[in-house]
């Protein structure tokens, strides 16, 4: 048997490989890290203004003097300069590598100045940052050295720090808010700078977007007061993108103000606009559709950055909605006192939110109280009445309500039976109902299943709708023979309003009487509801 020769590993070879990714670990030189191959004229390394290094082809040397060349040059790039002895003067600070004995300064940097030295200046300041971030670590114990593989923090994490330890308005929400950078996610989801998820407390960026970090800090406030204001749940009956762009200018004219970050190039921001709510400025694009449809969130792509549901999963929150209005609650509190002024507009809504709207089932009831009236009760000497201890011998009418149904308040109940309802969230809507209907004098309910057909349950009593109604269907979900099947019905008042319960994921319902929808929170109706629509939480 022929044994293969093994193969000659090459000290030197590996020497290089360890520099260069020593250097690329490094958070000082990380930013700057730039390698175009072994075609050099310089005995070691020479490096452009522009940012390709190239080594010498066949020069060996240790891992240690490979590291040090290769800080000299892109030290270079940092700097701005083709002055050797500007960065020799640097170099030794930094404790990085070992100076090769046969290195001579000489003209490290081949061609000319460079194209774009802010950009190289932007990220020697960033590497600078890193590094500094770096050495807090390695003292704490948190890192055992600077070129460890522990992830350095990018432009967007420095700049959602930088609203907890500078910004107090916005602080809290930094603080608790995830900010979740995969290219992929955003790829997939058509994102171009970033979105927000107020359900999940996540803002969505793209790290691919090459935001300096002045621009991150306007792109996480603009999508923090998105979510912490509830634009995505204020949307009611209105087109869903024009209210993005109406509330985009909005939040946009605030950070102007405030001179939070700098504005990336083709956000949405207009002068004439500022002082307006997100419901003023609707009102107003709503008269040129055609211009505005055209503009672009952060998102981009036509499509709005308010996102309904999270991409990843739920919140680990319990209540955002408490969450949301006691961070920026608390964020005033403090902004107010140690920053200044804030624009009229943006202090108004949030005080609103001290005033948080009604819970559903509290909603529910109003709807109850105006659609369903109360039975009127009426005396009458045909029923015996307790008698006054003074005057037995005085008969007194006594309370009485009318007994046919037809006199009697009612409503209809259209219920989604499909396979993708939540049981739990059928009890509960089912039990407020009854409770509701009960509070009413109402005795019965005229009640419809509906998955792919309608099931007539017929007048079912209150105190029965909860627990002891035998719900049937469980296919697909088809609604509008229910409503049709109440309409034709010659028992049903004509004035008799409809609460229809779904998940979301049904047909497009054409309702011609008084009705309401109550749906999950976080479920959309595939239509423009006419009528108001309750979100169970």
């Amino acid at each position: 048997m022929t044994r293969r020769p093994r193969a000659r590993v090459d000290p030197a070879a590996l020497a290089f490989e360890a520099a260069r990714a020593q250097i690329r670990l490094h958070p000082l030189f990380a930013p700057l890290s730039s390698y175009g191959g072994r075609d050099s004229q310089h005995p070691w390394a020479d490096i452009s203004l522009d940012g390709s290094m190239l080594a010498h082809p066949t020069r060996k040397a240790s891992e240690a003097e490979w590291v040090w060349v290769f800080a000299h040059c892109l030290l270079h790039l940092g700097f701005g300069t083709m002055s050797c002895d500007d960065v020799l003067d640097f170099q030794p600070a930094i404790r990085l590598g070992s100076r090769p004995l046969s290195w001579e300064p000489g003209r490290c940097v081949r061609g000319g100045p460079a194209k774009d030295p802010e950009k190289w200046a932007t990220r020697f300041a960033a590497g600078l940052s890193n590094a500094a971030v770096a050495a807090i670590d390695v003292a704490g114990g948190a890192r055992s050295s600077l070129s460890d593989a522990r992830p350095l923090k990018t432009e967007w994490d420095l700049a959602l720090g930088w609203f907890v330890s500078n910004y107090p308005l916005l602080g809290a929400l930094a603080s608790t808010m995830k900010v979740v950078a995969d290219a992929e996610l955003a790829r997939g989801w058509d994102i171009s700078i970033a979105a927000v998820s107020t359900a999940a407390a996540e803002i969505y960026v793209n790290p691919l977007a090459g935001l300096s970090r002045q621009e991150w800090r306007f792109v996480l406030a603009h999508e923090m007061l998105h979510a912490a204001l509830r634009h995505c749940d204020r949307v009611g009956g209105r087109d869903a993108y024009l209210w993005n762009i109406a509330a985009d200018f909005v939040v946009n004219g605030w950070l102007v103000e405030m001179g939070v970050g700098s504005a990336p190039e083709g956000v949405l921001h207009d002068p004439s606009l500022r002082g307006l709510s997100a419901e003023s400025v609707y009102d107003r694009i709503t008269t040129d559709l055609r211009r505005y449809r055209k503009l672009l969130t952060l998102r981009g792509h036509h499509q709005g950055d308010l996102l309904g549901e999270p991409l990843r999963g739920p919140a680990d929150l319990a209540d955002l909605d408490e969450f949301y209005r006691r961070a920026l609650l608390t964020g005033l509190s403090y902004h107010t006192s140690a920053r200044g002024l804030l624009p009229a507009g943006l202090v108004e809504e949030i005080r609103a939110l001290e005033h948080p709207p009604l819970s559903w089932d509290a909603q529910l009831a109003q709807w109850f109280e105006e659609f369903v009236p109360s039975v009127e009760k009426r005396r009458t000497y045909a029923r015996a009445s307790r008698r006054q201890a003074s005057t037995p011998d005085i008969p007194r009418p006594g309370w009485v309500r009318p007994e046919s149904l037809e006199s009697r308040p009612t409503f209809g109940v259209v219920l989604d039976t499909s396979g993708s309802m939540d049981v739990r969230l059928l009890g509960k809507a089912l039990g407020a109902i009854a409770s509701y209907a009960a509070a009413r004098d109402v005795p019965a309910a005229r009640v419809v299943f509906c998955d792919a057909m309608a099931y007539d349950a017929g007048y079912v009593p209150v105190e029965d709708i909860a627990g002891r109604v035998t719900v049937r269907g469980r296919g697909g979900t088809v609604l509008q023979p229910g409503i049709d099947l109440l309409d034709r019905a010659d028992d049903f008042p004509a004035a008799g309003p409809v609460l229809v319960i779904t998940d979301g994921g049904c047909d497009v319902l054409r309702i011609r009487r008084e009705h309401a929808f109550l749906i999950p929170a976080g479920a959309h109706l595939p239509f423009r509801a006419r009528g108001p629509v309750f979100r169970m939480s």
